[in-house]
């Protein structure tokens, strides 16, 4: 794995306790019976998913880079397939999680929008990687 792979991977292995930090919130949110969080579905809702995309998108993301390295992509286009897949398991949870921040909230908020970018980040970061591969 190049230096600038391993580089990326640790920065997206550095988030994994803002995941764990993520599930102990929402546990502890149901176990205490929170308001704002059991009676409010879209908020609800929109933190299991965001929760949830991050842990996988952080997988995807680290699985990846060993395949970077491996395609016939200039030093650019890895780069920018490392940012992208590095950008991904970010901005898709912080979307979910802060279109939704106040307990009373019962619609995403403008900042939903940053799920959208997360998603053009995947999505981009996967056609371009696996152009590099065939």
């Amino acid at each position: 794995m190049s230096p600038a792979s391993l580089t990326t991977a640790g920065v997206i292995f550095i988030t994994v306790p803002t995941i764990a930090f993520g599930g102990a919130s929402l546990l502890g949110l149901i176990g205490r019976r929170i308001p704002g969080y059991l009676d409010n579905p879209v908020r609800r809702g929109l933190w299991r998913a965001g929760h949830a995309h991050a842990g996988v998108l952080v997988m995807l993301a680290l699985v990846a880079l060993l395949y970077v390295d491996q395609s016939d992509l200039s030093g650019g286009l890895r780069t920018l397939v490392r940012v992208l897949f590095a950008a991904a398991p970010i901005l898709m949870p912080l979307g979910f999680f802060l279109s939704v921040l106040r307990p009373g909230d019962t619609r995403p908020g403008r900042l939903i929008w940053l799920t959208a970018a997360g998603g053009l980040c995947l999505s981009a970061g996967a056609v371009i990687l696996g152009a590099g591969l065939l």
